[in-house]
């Protein structure tokens, strides 16, 4: 039986959320201000806004009791999500950046999950302080909007081990910490100090410093915003691609690995059977893909080589950590290659880390659950325990892992349904509900690198950008809201 439903801390914890993104809104008003544009009053009046309705949750929120259930816990984080990009949408409707309030909900949404999907068709025509809030909101929800909270408010003592466990990824938490607040603390400085690298060594291969800040906030996040219509592709630089896919593959990998590492924990890393087949998968994928792009029946040269290997390792690398950044227009390779794309667009990277899709752990453990039972049916008196990284699976985890992976696959061939059914073209649903349920940003067909969300039915736009969410807080903290046992008392 379920204990009454706690109101009043749901609306405590949302106040303070609302305030984080009152604050972020008044920091970006120094961005047009700096750059000598106009619109900085856009984002003064959202921050207003966003502060109102934190002043207005407080209020209602007044004395709650401090105990949290999952149920509060899934509330707070799913319709935190949906506030901020209600918000977060009102500078480019404001100002007339995106006109329509549907596009608007959808590039924002598109934002803070990190997907990456875009409606915009003039992103140069943008000003600074519209394309650094558009980056932002990838980086805040890179990590997770609740794990930045955590590790910068103390308001969350009572609340915070079920926030986290609602908004982060994988079928087991990793607390690098007895406290949940240093968890994030720790994780929220891991973050800080790979974005901080990655927009040095990007100022080294020529950019600005505001196109690599933007571009490091969506490659640490796996975002996929640019600040051009031509994303990566716009540089022509080898030396950025590799930076890039570099680190790509880094905000790829459990977060929990780096503090590992800084603890001289090294074996806890080498062990780590995920970063194994991450690694594997994602490299195994890069070979085929450029083996695929070289003409045999010309004589090799080294440029062709090494673009062909640039390209691959850019584009697989952008797609399996749900990145979705682009440099080419892989509609224009062999079919081959969209069939390896897609599988990398629903495998995603690692648990733990920014990326989306299924995530390796699963793929792991369920692969090994299917090769097991291979085995029991040759020896059908054996007894054969599934283990990982050394530790047996328990059968409950095992079962969450399967039933997560199967729902997965239900939900991306209904959606697939919905979107045809809505007036998208065959190719177009598939790549678009993949890529937004999964993340990545690009999908297939008018959807692809070289185009974009704008031309897509409104009715899509709106079920996408729930795909978006659901996909990005892992399923279930979405879906159990819709279930009557979940409002039961």
């Amino acid at each position: 039986m379920n204990k009454e439903f706690n109101l009043r801390l749901v609306l405590r914890v949302m106040s303070s959320l609302a305030l984080v993104e009152s604050v972020l809104l008044l920091f970006v008003c120094l961005i047009p201000l700096i750059y000598g544009e106009s619109d900085a009053h856009y984002f003064f009046i959202s921050s207003l806004i966003s502060l109102a309705f934190s002043g207005l949750t407080y209020f209602l929120g007044r004395n709650p009791s401090p105990s949290i259930g999952k149920r509060e816990g899934s509330v707070i984080v799913t319709f935190t999500w949906i506030i901020f990009s209600l918000i977060g949408l009102l500078p480019f409707w404001l100002s007339g950046s995106i006109p329509s309030f549907t596009n608007a909900f959808f590039e924002t949404i598109s934002g803070f999950t990190t997907t990456g999907a875009s409606i915009l068709n003039n992103i140069e025509e943008l000003s600074h302080g519209m394309l650094f809030w558009r980056s932002l909101t990838h980086w805040v929800g890179g990590l997770g909007i609740i794990v930045i909270s955590l590790a910068i408010l103390p308001v969350f003592s009572t609340s915070g081990t079920q926030l986290f466990g609602a908004e982060t990824t994988g079928p087991t938490k990793d607390k690098i910490h007895p406290k949940i607040n240093e968890t994030a603390k720790r994780l929220f400085l891991i973050y800080v100090i790979l974005t901080t690298a990655e927009t040095i060594l990007l100022l080294f291969g020529g950019m600005n410093l505001f196109d690599a800040v933007n571009h490091s906030f969506a490659t640490i996040a796996t975002g996929g915003f640019s600040t051009k219509q031509a994303s990566i592709g716009y540089w022509d630089s080898a030396y950025i691609q590799y930076i890039i896919s570099i680190f790509m593959i880094l905000s790829g990998i459990n977060f929990s690995l780096y503090y590992f590492g800084f603890k001289n924990k090294f074996q806890k890393i080498k062990e780590n059977e995920e970063l194994k087949y991450y690694i594997i998968v994602l490299f195994s994928f890069v070979i085929i893909v450029a083996l695929s792009m070289i003409d045999f029946s010309k004589p090799f040269s080294f440029p062709v080589v090494e673009k062909a290997w640039r390209d691959s390792m850019f584009t697989v690398s952008s797609l399996m950590t749900t990145t979705g950044f682009c440099t080419v227009d892989y509609m224009y390779w062999k079919p081959l290659t969209w069939v390896i794309l897609l599988i990398v667009m629903l495998t995603g990277a690692s648990a733990g880390s920014t990326s989306g899709g299924i995530k390796m752990i699963r793929i792991v453990i369920s692969g090994k659950a299917c090769y097991y039972e291979f085995k029991r049916l040759i020896h059908p008196n054996a007894i054969i325990p599934i283990r990982y990284n050394g530790h047996l699976v328990r059968e409950d985890i095992l079962t969450r892992v399967l039933a997560f992976t199967l729902l997965y696959l239900v939900i991306a061939g209904f959606g697939i349904l919905v979107l045809a059914m809505s007036g998208m073209g065959f190719m177009e649903s598939i790549g678009g509900m993949i890529t937004c349920l999964g993340g990545v940003g690009p999908g297939l067909g008018m959807v692809g690198p070289a185009g974009n969300f704008h031309d897509i039915p409104e009715f899509s736009k709106w079920f996408l950008s729930l795909m978006m969410l659901t996909g990005r807080l892992e399923l279930y903290t979405v879906l159990l809201l819709f279930t009557p046992a979940f409002w039961k008392r």
